[in-house]
């Protein structure tokens, strides 16, 4: 199943303040059940994380790695993923078995990837 993209506002500020949450210290993911069978994620990278060139670069990773986990991922959430400052430089390695560390502790992915 291939996840939809969140673009509202709304639906951003939804998850931040009604929607549960894992952080590590390279990505925070909030997450909250969307009452359909669709995955609905959304991508945060913040002014803070650099340039545009860095903030691009960790969005198409997080994206990759998502790609990569999409058929684990369990249906009926909306999910956001804000990439922290200390994710910036890592290595392709250490960013995916974060994430996916984090996807896990929320029972967002159903089988091990």
């Amino acid at each position: 199943m291939k996840p939809t993209v969140l673009k509202d506002n709304r639906d951003f500020q939804r998850l931040y303040h009604k929607g549960k949450r894992s952080v590590s210290g390279l990505f925070a993911v909030y997450y909250r059940q969307n009452g359909t069978p669709d995955v609905r994620i959304g991508i945060t990278a913040g002014k803070k994380l650099g340039c545009a060139v860095k903030r691009n670069r960790i969005r198409r990773q997080i994206r990759e790695v998502l790609r990569l986990s999409s058929d684990s991922l369990n249906p009926g959430f909306d999910i956001v993923i804000v990439a922290r400052t200390r994710a910036i430089g890592k290595a392709w390695q250490e960013l995916q078995e974060d994430l996916l560390n984090l996807l896990r502790s929320g029972g967002l992915i159903s089988r091990t990837v």
